[in-house]
């Protein structure tokens, strides 16, 4: 999972909390994602004490589980962030977890997931909303 789903479900003004709030409540189990990824969401929410307080109590009850694919994959992590100029940290780490966890989705609001590609040239499965 990406950020933007973490930050819609947690944080009501959100332009997508209410689409996170129904495709992360309906699923029955743990969602992945990276250090990375949570750490930009730990930022994003940094003056919305109450979602920061529900975050941790999500990774402390195992909803969220943290990955730490940019320790164990800095050089593929390099390899995606000099192709794709643009690209964050944070992105390519989701990357890196699509191409470890090949049979997982990947929840996104980020529009960028499209274009990137997993295994140098596959495209990455997608749970986003239609208009993003």
């Amino acid at each position: 999972m990406d950020a933007g789903p973490l930050i819609g479900l947690l944080d009501g003004d959100d332009q997508w909390h209410e689409w996170s709030r129904q495709t992360l409540t309906v699923l029955d189990e743990s969602l992945a994602t990276t250090e990375t990824a949570t750490a930009e969401a730990f930022h994003r929410l940094r003056n919305l004490r109450p979602a920061l307080q529900e975050l941790t109590i999500m990774l402390a009850e195992g909803r969220v589980v943290l990955l730490p694919v940019l320790a164990e994959h800095p050089r593929r992590i390099g390899e995606l962030l000099a192709k794709y100029p643009l690209m964050d940290a944070g992105d390519a780490t989701l990357v890196v977890l699509s191409e470890q966890c090949p049979a997982a989705k990947l929840i996104t609001v980020d529009d960028d997931f499209r274009r990137y590609r997993r295994f140098r040239s596959q495209g990455i499965p997608l749970v986003m909303p239609e208009q993003a």
